[in-house]
């Protein structure tokens, strides 16, 4: 058996135990790398700064105080630099939400520069032995939806797309399913709270949707609305798997597997 076999994309709603279960992977796998959001990630671009040489001068420039923390933080890839401006603590004002102007999400890039820049990194990835967490449909399908307002037609025209591109490269999708959305929000809006018992994820969450150019036309609005959403998104992502994705791909019920059995089935 070699070393590497694989790669694994941990997919799932939010609620769904993605993180639980990429630890509990990589501690069976001690030798995968494992990719959280917010990493530096060779596919995956979430809380990421994309940006230009000009635009990362215009960055230093503004943030002279951050200058080692920022270039620590930056990772050079062709013509652009990706800065992993979430894993630098500061208390410059508005330094992380500036940032966020520059991620590739959250439609700050039109629907073809969008797709251009997933498709060029994933097509340059040859990866071995790495576990990424929401990587493959969760950002991605967040942004489409939302921002680029593309019907679910559209977004699995795009997913074809995408398995073509992956073709001949070692991966699995491992999709954990939440059966009960409203349920799974209950936990995460207390596991995400502070100490003092003050939500901090849902209130984000419910302003995020809100706001978005889909969020406003379907007013999506409180917990309804993103139950409403998440059931959309996950009858999607199913669809993705089956259509798509089907040899490649594993479906468990979230919080209800055993990482082992899980195992047999991705043949590690």
């Amino acid at each position: 058996m070699q070393k590497f076999q694989n790669n694994f994309f941990i997919e799932g709603l939010q609620g769904a135990g993605k993180t639980t279960f990429v630890q509990r992977l990589s501690d069976k796998l001690k030798d995968y790398m494992v990719f959280r959001e917010g990493d530096y990630s060779p596919v995956e671009l979430k809380w990421c700064a994309y940006v230009t040489e000009e635009q990362y001068s215009k960055i230093l420039a503004e943030y002279p105080s951050l200058h080692a923390e920022i270039r620590e933080k930056t990772v050079e890839e062709g013509s652009h630099k990706i800065i992993c401006y979430t894993q630098i603590l500061t208390d410059v004002p508005d330094f992380h939400k500036n940032m966020e102007k520059f991620e590739i999400y959250n439609g700050n890039l039109d629907k073809e520069s969008f797709e251009n820049v997933i498709f060029e990194r994933f097509r340059k990835w040859n990866g071995k032995g790495q576990i990424f967490e929401c990587s493959i449909l969760q950002n991605i399908i967040e942004n489409q939806m939302l921002y680029l307002m593309m019907t679910d037609e559209e977004i699995l025209d795009f997913y074809r797309r995408l398995e073509k591109v992956l073709a001949g490269k070692a991966y699995r999708i491992i999709y954990l399913d939440v059966e009960d959305i409203r349920g799974g929000i209950d936990v995460i809006r207390k596991e995400r709270s502070d100490d003092n018992g003050n939500e901090m994820w849902f209130p984000l969450m419910l302003r995020y949707l809100k706001e978005s150019p889909y969020g406003k036309e379907h007013m999506l609005i409180g917990l309804e609305g993103l139950i409403a959403h998440l059931e959309r998104r996950k009858d999607l992502e199913l669809r993705i798997i089956g259509e798509i994705f089907k040899e490649k791909s594993v479906v468990v019920k979230a919080k209800k597997y055993v990482v082992e059995d899980v195992a047999a089935l991705v043949d590690m």
